[in-house]
């Protein structure tokens, strides 16, 4: 009798390991935010050919498939592939070869990095970017003087860190032959006594004859920003604003697997020729690259005063910031794009260029459905223009309400700033946000992010009731808006940006649960292991 039971127990077994479906990836005893509908959390799931297969128990997994890859996962919390909806990915990849100036406390310390920078690299053309006079104990713009001594004969051109600022040297005004009485439109040459100070705002900054960079340095650039964005999580990207070639270099990468990160690339909108070419060529889709929107810049920023206004600012008389564009010519390639299947992207910050942006939206969509145009950043909104985001998709960074909110009442004044940085009341309009970091502008570290967002803090538990917190996301709606919701604004729902069967197996292993731990905890969040279709890329 107990042959006959061993038997089949044997057998039993047997069976049950031939009905087992053999995969390439089990992973159990984890603590998964799904962020599906329902926003479940599960145990366990199984990847095959680079998709989730299987989401369930531990013991259902188990039960089910067979792999010669498991993770226990030891109760560790996993979140989908974290997506950054705006952020300038080849820009970063680049700046790793600049000089950084992010941090720096005054303009002299900006001069100490230049010449401790030349010293190592003795570059014929001193690029770089970080500078914020808003972070100096002398909040003004610098001027070049110090520069002009310092480098009198090597051209010097550095980024304020929103990259709507450049402050110059007389080398390179000089290499761009710019005179004092160069006309500008959307942008200022800015003059003290007459006589240019080297600071250059938005279409000014065009003038300058930047190097070329090489396509060494371009592939270089690439590879490190995967690197770093690996680090962090990220597993798609949405580069704001990049050329044809730029793009057709990622595709080249991507089909020899030296870059694995999946891009939205966002084409920029400056080129007219690049606008037709991809409105003729039509939408570009693969798994890992996806091409079908254009960013435009409405204005500059709000830190150098750049950003189109109704009103002066507060802190400058009958200063009003400036479009990038005439009012016709956004109207021209809103209609342009609104005729394809094209999505449009558009840079606004101030109060005068969204309610622009808006009117032209409206116009040209014509209450079409699901075109999920965006406007980028939306950071000061007339109170009356909120209702109209209900068929334009807001895509915010959380860290700029944490990076401007020491002067951004400055600028403003306070009744403009009651629609600013105002994330709740966009997303109660439209029903979804998409949320990014615009780095290299902000840091790449997206759990910054997931801490602007809920708790609108700086990272010295600074102001100690929060930033306008009647505008914080809860942590569902801000994990929601760095995964499903962003993928939504990429029109990639379908394949990404959740833990659920048929999706890519993007995935994140943290060294906490960001949906529990307490509020001044989660800037320290840490990814343990990132996986982009189910193989492990950090």
């Amino acid at each position: 009798m107990k042959k006959k039971l061993l038997f089949l127990a044997l057998t039993i077994a047997f069976l049950s390991c031939n009905n087992q479906q053999k995969v390439d990836l089990i992973v159990i005893n984890s603590n998964s935010y799904t962020v599906n509908t329902n926003f479940d959390k599960r145990e366990a799931f199984a990847v095959k050919d680079g998709k989730f297969v299987a989401v369930g128990t531990s013991r259902e997994i188990k039960e089910k498939y067979i792999s010669e890859n498991i993770i226990n996962a030891k109760e560790q919390t996993i979140v989908p592939g974290l997506i950054d909806a705006h952020c300038h990915f080849y820009g970063l990849g680049l700046q790793q070869q600049k000089v950084d100036l992010r941090g720096t406390k005054s303009y002299d310390e900006v001069l100490e990095k230049l010449v401790s920078f030349q010293k190592e690299k003795n570059s014929t053309f001193i690029t770089g970017r970080g500078w914020d006079q808003n972070d100096w104990k002398i909040k003004e713009f610098p001027t070049k003087e110090k520069l002009d001594k310092l480098f009198p004969s090597i051209p010097v051109a550095v980024r304020r860190v929103d990259g709507h600022a450049l402050l110059v040297n007389q080398a390179a005004i000089d290499l761009s032959n710019i005179k004092n009485n160069t006309k500008v439109s959307g942008g200022e040459i800015i003059l003290k006594d007459g006589k240019m100070t080297g600071v250059l705002i938005d279409a000014a900054m065009s003038f300058i004859k930047f190097p070329e960079t090489s396509n060494q340095e371009a592939i270089q650039g690439l590879l490190d920003a995967q690197k770093i964005s690996f680090s962090y999580g990220l597993t798609t990207i949405d580069d704001a604003g990049i050329n044809k070639k730029t793009i057709e270099l990622i595709d080249s990468l991507q089909q020899v697997g030296s870059l694995k990160m999946r891009v939205y690339a966002m084409v920029s909108g400056d080129n007219q020729k690049e606008i037709d070419y991809y409105i003729n060529k039509g939408v570009v889709k693969t798994d890992r690259l996806n091409v079908r929107s254009f960013k435009v810049y409405g204005d500059g920023a709000l830190g150098s005063r750049g950003a189109a206004m109704r009103k002066p600012y507060s802190d400058r008389d009958n200063h009003f910031g400036a479009l990038i564009y005439s009012p016709k010519r956004y109207q021209e390639i809103a209609k342009q794009i609104a005729a394809s299947e094209f999505q449009m992207n558009t840079h606004a910050i101030g109060d005068s260029t969204n309610t622009w942006l808006i009117k032209t939206y409206k116009k040209v969509l014509k209450n079409t459905k699901n075109r999920r145009w965006r406007i980028e950043h939306a950071q000061i909104i007339a109170l009356e223009d909120f209702k109209n985001f209900d068929n334009i998709l807001p895509s915010v960074q959380p860290t700029h309400a944490t990076s401007d909110m020491y002067w951004a009442k400055d600028r403003v004044g306070k009744e403009r700033i009651k629609g600013a940085y105002a994330y709740k009341d966009l997303l109660n309009k439209y029903g979804k946000i998409a949320l990014g970091t615009d780095f290299p502008v902000e840091k790449v570290n997206p759990f910054l992010t997931f801490y602007a967002a809920t708790i609108r803090k700086d990272l010295d538990n600074y102001p100690e009731n929060g930033f306008q917190m009647e505008n914080a996301l809860s942590r569902e709606e801000t994990l929601r808006g760095m995964t499903i919701w962003a993928a939504y604004s990429n029109f990639e729902e379908n394949e990404k940006g959740s833990i659920e069967v048929g999706k890519f197996a993007d995935f994140v292993i943290l060294n906490q649960d960001i949906m529990k731990v307490d509020g001044k905890k989660i800037p320290k969040t840490k990814v343990v292991s990132t996986f982009l279709n189910g193989e492990k890329v950090y």
